[in-house]
């Protein structure tokens, strides 16, 4: 791969949690490298405020967000992307959008903490959770050997990205 930066878009269905921390997430722990973007397949049109917290505690800027359709970046004059990963969880239902082109994807599912019950506590607890998933899989991602990888042997470490767990440490897929 060249040493450009590379557009990541981060698909989910309603765009207004664990896309957007990722998007967020990837430019900060990205060395410079990646750009971020998200979006969903059936946007709920706004941020969800816990995501905006979570930003906020980590120092994350929360300017320019919104929850957007995927569809922006099927449109002439889009960015082109370079990687494609799904952050829904399959496990729980949702629909995950098909993305033409030719990006590399993964699946990087990951339970909703927008649906996520319970206290306040409980619910930033779920936030948290993801957040970590999240920060965690893209540390292991931008720390990727790049221009050593081919195609395939970047596939496949990709993947493997998308089922580190929340427990599991920077060093399970590199």
């Amino acid at each position: 791969m060249t040493t450009r930066m590379l557009n990541i878009l981060f698909l989910c269905t309603g765009n207004s949690a664990r896309s957007i921390l990722a998007e967020r997430l990837v430019e900060r722990f990205g060395g410079g490298k990646f750009r971020g973007f998200s979006a969903g397949s059936h946007p709920k049109g706004e941020v969800h405020p816990r995501t905006l917290a979570m930003l906020e505690d980590a120092g994350l800027p929360t300017d320019g967000l919104r929850s957007k359709s995927w569809d922006e970046f099927a449109q002439p004059g889009a960015p082109v992307m370079d990687f494609v990963f799904t952050v829904c969880d399959d496990a729980a239902g949702e629909i995950c959008p098909v993305w033409p082109g030719q990006p590399m994807t993964a699946h990087w599912g990951m339970p909703d903490p927008a649906a996520a019950t319970g206290s306040e506590f409980e619910r930033m607890a779920a936030f948290r959770t993801t957040f970590q998933m999240l920060e965690t899989r893209i540390k292991l991602f931008a720390s990727l050997p790049f221009a050593k990888l081919e195609q395939a042997s970047l596939r496949r470490r990709v993947q493997e990205i998308g089922r580190i767990g929340p427990n599991e440490g920077e060093g399970s897929a590199a």
